[in-house]
């Protein structure tokens, strides 16, 4: 392992550091209380900078960290080279790596036995309860982070498949309200820009779902200058996106007129064939979703003539007449091809993260999908208000009677 790698890895930790002060503070307490000594945390999240500060938080706790990636193109290696180093911590990750080493890695988190896991995508609670079902017993709680692996959890829940608590921290309004919407927004069209080089403005760049991601990503495109046009199949999204003034139509009438497509749903084909077959030349298309199935590339080899790598992280496939041009192997664009999300954001979401496995730690849950408790979520926005330096004002208790009561008409 290069001293390069890791004080490069170091140098990148410490900025993220420098700019989580909310992780800070819980870190503090942390460290006073030892609210995790004796237990084991196992990990499958993006590892890069801003998750070694998660990960310094919870070691500080007392706990023990087994990490790996969340996905194949995600993790810097750097980062990874210098969280090897660390006491107490135990560093899989390595970033392009093949399906099995990725199922490795993930084994190898397992092998440790951990009380507590964090998951991204849920990997590793999907793993605990196919192969690793031995490990069901010693599990207290886990945590999930991203919209795609709370849905996954919650259909195992109504099929009575979960057998394991599980906190979903995605579902906290101090993570997705700005991790899924700002972080989503900056971070993927950081990486989208830098992977291509190319102008925004004037482009119609096409959203694909208009949840929290698709929010974001369009509010930014159109900073960026760009005519935004709105996919989506929930008509309650797709009005507030009309009322949002961007334009809505289906993708289909979409695909002909899209110069940058980004899809941002968690779902399976939203760009597939009919729509390949519509784009015009040089059509550039990203993914902000989990998983790289939204955009159908076993599809798209079979319709390419030819296939060429054309820029670091941009594929182009040749179709007849034409190009399409598919960024980071259709994976995360915004951690495949960037840094991620911007450290104040995940600021808030690793806050949730570091104290939702506290909870754990402190309560005996049962099985099933748990919200992050209210007062978690509040104290994080508190703790971001405070450190911003943002006061604001308090209830009175006249006032709290008043909006409690109902006694008090017109």
């Amino acid at each position: 392992m290069s001293d390069n790698l890791i004080e490069s890895g170091n140098m990148k930790i410490e900025w993220a550091r420098n700019h989580m002060p909310v992780l800070a503070k819980i870190r503090q307490d942390m460290i006073k209380d030892q609210s995790l000594f004796g237990h084991t945390v196992g990990m499958a999240l993006h590892v890069e900078a801003k998750t070694a500060v998660l990960v310094e938080t919870l070691v500080a706790g007392g706990a023990k960290v087994a990490i790996t990636g969340c996905n194949p193109l995600s993790t810097q290696d750097d980062v990874a080279a210098a969280l090897a180093t660390r006491e107490n911590v135990s560093c899989y990750a390595k970033h392009a790596c093949s399906d099995d080493e990725y199922y490795e890695a993930i084994n190898a988190v397992l092998d440790h036995k951990p009380d507590i896991t964090i998951d991204d995508g849920g990997d590793l609670i999907f793993k605990i309860h196919t192969d690793r079902q031995d490990l069901l017993p010693v599990i207290l709680g886990a945590c999930e982070e991203t919209t795609t692996g709370i849905h996954r959890l919650k259909a195992m829940e109504r099929d009575g498949a979960l057998k394991m608590a599980v906190i979903a921290v995605n579902d906290a309004q101090t993570k997705y309200l700005f991790d899924n919407r700002y972080g989503t927004g900056q971070s993927s069209w950081d990486g989208i820009i830098r992977t291509t080089n190319l102008l925004v403005a004037g482009k119609n760049v096409v959203i694909a779902g208009y949840g929290w991601c698709g929010r974001g990503t369009a509010m930014r495109a159109v900073g960026l200058g760009a005519n935004v046009i709105v996919t989506e199949v929930n008509p309650v999204r797709a009005l507030e996106a009309r009322m949002d003034s961007f334009s809505v139509m289906t993708m289909n009438q979409a695909a002909a007129l899209g110069d940058f497509f980004v899809t941002t749903t968690g779902n399976i084909d939203i760009l597939t064939k009919e729509h390949f077959e519509l784009m015009k030349d040089g059509a550039i298309l990203a993914n902000a979703g989990h998983f790289n199935v939204e955009i159908n590339l076993d599809v798209l080899k079979k319709m390419a003539v030819s296939i060429r790598q054309v820029r670091n992280n941009i594929t182009e496939y040749k179709l007849g007449g034409k190009c399409i041009n598919v960024l980071a192997d259709g994976r995360l664009v915004n951690l495949a091809a960037g840094d991620g999300h911007p450290a104040e954001v995940m600021d808030m979401s690793f806050a949730d993260q570091a104290l939702s496995v506290e909870y754990i730690a402190k309560n005996k849950l049962t099985p099933g999908v748990h919200p992050v408790p209210e007062d978690i979520d509040k104290k994080v926005a508190s703790l971001k208000l405070m450190v911003m330096g943002i006061e604001i004002d308090e209830l009175k208790s006249h006032q709290i009677e008043y909006m409690e009561g109902w006694e008090v008409g017109t």
